[in-house]
């Protein structure tokens, strides 16, 4: 017997609240292109270019301290970040230098004049080009739209011979799922970096994956009773996986929580965008993909029965 968090023949009515939700996704994922064109992402090194240096102390210090006692170096415009230990560990960042690798025992030198020997230690030094940095971030976002299309394009031919509107509606879910991770990102001001991107893309993937199961249960539904509307076989679908996505998505977000709390600063970024992206991803299976095939199948004049019965073999 398969495990059942929620009874067999529960009959919630996510369909019919479809317009409700999808203002609300509207309304955020407005607010996401927003943020980003005013406020923008966090970007790491790895996507605007120059130097980041990790830097331990053994005793409390603060980020104006040391913008302070690095000035002498003329490393351009710094910016220094808390990085784990508060007080105790930073992340200083500043222009490309030509040497880089020097510049470690050049800044442990400028902060011993200030903190005294051994107080400061340089833990790594990362650099990249500005020209580099572009270019990485250019192929990004790339990858992202990419992969969020040929994901939409799998799906429609998947589910072709029931109707086209899934691919259409996998699509417009993840770009949904996109919009409010980044939206998430923005807001949150982690760093967006090569790691961050990855969660990103691993979140298209897991969004399409629990959007298949939502749509493999309508394809067989639609096949059983093809003189029902489209609506109430995919409410019911719903609800047949409803305790199945929440057993997968549950034990997913457990683990991200664990790694958002416990896995250091290096972890937390994409801890955090693989946790919202998975719950948005599951979110949008169920109020944004669903509610695209009824829009679609309205416009086509087959909401009143199943979209199978026009398709029969």
């Amino acid at each position: 017997m398969s495990l059942q968090l929620i009874r067999p023949d529960i009959n919630l009515d996510f369909v019919g609240k479809r317009y409700f939700f999808v203002a609300l996704s509207t309304a955020i994922n407005i607010l996401a292109i927003v943020l980003l064109f005013t406020k923008g992402l966090n970007y790491g090194v790895d996507f605007v270019g120059g130097s980041v240096a990790q830097i331990e102390f053994s005793s409390r210090t603060n980020g104006d301290a040391i913008q302070k006692a690095l000035a002498p170096l003329d490393l351009g415009e710094i910016t220094v970040q808390d990085f784990g230990k508060a007080g105790q560990s930073f992340l200083a960042r500043f222009e490309t230098v030509k040497n880089i690798g020097s510049i470690g025992p050049k800044l442990e030198t400028a902060l011993d004049k200030s903190y005294g020997p051994g107080v400061a230690k340089v833990v790594r030094v990362e650099s990249v080009g500005a020209k580099v940095g572009s270019d990485l971030r250019r192929k990004g976002f790339a990858a992202v739209i990419i992969a969020t299309i040929f994901m939409g394009v799998y799906i429609a031919i998947q589910f072709r011979h029931v109707s086209w509107s899934f691919g259409a509606g996998a699509v417009i879910a993840l770009i949904h799922d996109v919009l409010v991770v980044m939206c998430a990102l923005v807001i949150s001001q982690y760093q967006f970096d090569l790691t961050t991107l990855a969660a990103v893309l691993t979140v298209i993937g897991y969004s399409v994956h629990d959007t298949i199961i939502v749509s493999d249960r309508i394809r067989e539904d639609s096949t059983k009773r093809r003189r029902e509307p489209i609506a109430s076989i995919m409410n019911r679908a719903i609800n047949e996986t409803l305790s199945r996505t929440i057993l997968t998505s549950g034990t997913a977000i457990v683990v991200l929580l664990s790694l958002l709390a416990f896995g250091g600063p290096i972890l937390r970024p994409s801890a955090f965008t693989l946790l919202i992206g998975f719950i948005t991803g599951t979110y949008s299976s169920i109020y944004i993909a669903g509610p695209v095939v009824l829009f679609w199948e309205s416009g086509t004049g087959r909401t009143q029965k199943g979209t199978g019965s026009s398709r029969a073999a």
